[in-house]
């Protein structure tokens, strides 16, 4: 172990390396559920609802068992580059986004139903919209855990790839809002309207997760 100034004893393997093993799930996630709304969208054949739960549930479950891998090998608190509070926060945020889309594939397989032309296009805008949310909180994740372990000295850049992920949520939102009005104010069956909002909302949440992230890493390297 080297002894570093102000960020204490850093182990050859820091825990937050594996914050990245983990996040790399969440595109796995966001694959099976890009699937399943080409399969909902174009009414045409594809994999078995079913066999694609089971798929996402594998993933949900081998990201909590790295979760719970980074929890259990912690070094402690005097060793931590980072607030040990704030790291644990942020794993607790980041395993949302992949609850999150595990819910959302749930929803939509709860029962067959027919989207609306009318309503397909925004649903893949808004998948689409969801996944760079995601996506932009990879380079947030990495460019922090160079700056806290000294790798990069750029504070500003790394400042303004959480805002990238801010903004982002935020047009999700929007997004969200309006189709789900849309939605309710539809001729569909309740049924139909009930089951969809809840998988936009999970959607949501995905977004909303990862801007929570991007906000406790730029806690991380607050001064």
């Amino acid at each position: 172990m080297k002894r570093l100034p102000f960020f204490g004893m850093l182990a050859r393997q820091s825990p937050m390396i594996g914050l990245i093993e983990h996040y790399d799930k969440i595109a796995e996630c966001i694959n099976i559920i890009d699937e399943s709304m080409e399969c909902y969208v174009s009414g045409g054949s594809c994999r078995e609802f079913g066999e694609l739960t089971k798929a996402i549930d594998r993933i949900e479950g081998h990201a909590d068992t790295i979760k719970r891998y980074i929890r259990n090998h912690l070094p402690r608190g005097l060793f931590m580059a980072v607030d040990k509070t704030l790291f644990l926060n942020y794993t607790k945020s980041q395993d949302n986004i992949l609850d999150s889309a595990q819910q959302a594939l749930h929803w939509l397989a709860i029962r067959p139903i027919s989207i609306p032309g009318a309503f397909q296009k925004d649903m893949i805008y808004l998948l689409d919209e969801v996944t760079e949310t995601t996506v932009l909180l990879g380079p947030a994740l990495k460019a922090t855990i160079n700056l806290v372990h000294g790798a990069i000295l750029d504070r500003e850049g790394t400042k303004e790839a959480y805002r990238r992920v801010r903004r982002q949520r935020d047009k999700v939102r929007r997004l969200v809002n309006k189709i789900n009005g849309d939605i309710y104010n539809s001729d569909m069956d309740f049924k139909d309207i009930y089951q969809l909002i809840h998988f936009t909302e999970c959607l949501g949440e995905m977004s909303h997760n990862s801007e929570n992230c991007a906000d406790i890493l730029r806690n991380m390297i607050a001064r």
